[in-house]
């Protein structure tokens, strides 16, 4: 049986990446030349906590979901690698075991590259060093955005970020209104509580609210923004 290679939108997520696309045309050859395919259904497991790291691992289609468990055995979601995100690379720097969790949110697809041919990379290429650096330093920002964010700013406008953050890695135009945006992941309320640190309650408290104010709409199968720009506005009025 053949390897399974990336489709158009899936090589598409990946070309588009923000730190990828950023790479010298032979870097990402070299990258792309070694690389492999795996496809995983909803709930499919990508990566365990204590395991070696053995890939450098990129989404290309659908969500990787990351999560510890607590010590009563329950799983928190602590967030959702998009398409064109890489990720693992931590684990393999500093010769420790994967942290944390992964599993496939949805049918979802990935792009690995093995550790050793990780390493040949990293030996060939110097500016993976420096590219690397510059995504770490990236995260780095965004963790402590997340902490700022949990200790200064309300329920409200924290959802109000999570919900614009998803709007632009998940958004897809409603085919019934050309101004309302659907959010493609779906998430269950008690998952977005657990990535706002909140009671899936208050989040459905709050979710409820905004529906009243005709900024999104609730549906079975996930969640509509209706106006961007009130979202900005909840989300900016406490900075």
């Amino acid at each position: 049986m053949d390897e399974p290679i990336l489709t158009v939108e899936e090589r598409s997520a990946i070309n588009a990446g923000r730190w990828f696309s950023a790479l010298s045309p032979s870097l990402k050859h070299d990258i792309l030349r070694c690389a492999y395919v795996k496809r995983y259904r909803d709930g499919d497991l990508i990566a365990a906590r204590g395991e070696p790291p053995e890939e450098w691992i990129a989404c290309a289609r659908g969500a990787v979901r990351v999560s510890s468990t607590s010590l009563s055995g329950k799983q928190i979601t602590l967030t959702y690698v998009e398409p064109g995100i890489w990720f693992g690379d931590v684990s393999i720097f500093d010769g420790d075991r994967r942290t944390h969790d992964a599993y496939a949110h949805g049918e979802s697809t990935t792009l690995c590259v093995a550790k050793a041919d990780f390493k040949k990379i990293l030996a060939t290429h110097v500016e993976l060093y420096e590219a690397l650096l510059r995504l770490h330093a990236r995260r780095i920002r965004q963790l402590y955005g997340l902490v700022e964010d949990l200790n200064t700013l309300p329920l409200r406008a924290r959802l109000a970020k999570q919900l614009l953050h998803l709007v632009r890695s998940y958004g897809v135009p409603s085919l019934s209104d050309g101004s309302e945006i659907r959010i493609g992941l779906q998430l269950a309320q008690e998952e977005l509580a657990q990535l706002l640190g909140a009671s899936r309650q208050r989040v459905n408290q709050e979710l409820k609210s905004m529906e009243r104010d005709n900024t999104i709409r609730i549906e079975p199968g996930g969640l509509v923004v209706r106006d961007r720009g009130a979202l900005l506005k909840i989300a900016e009025a406490e900075l």
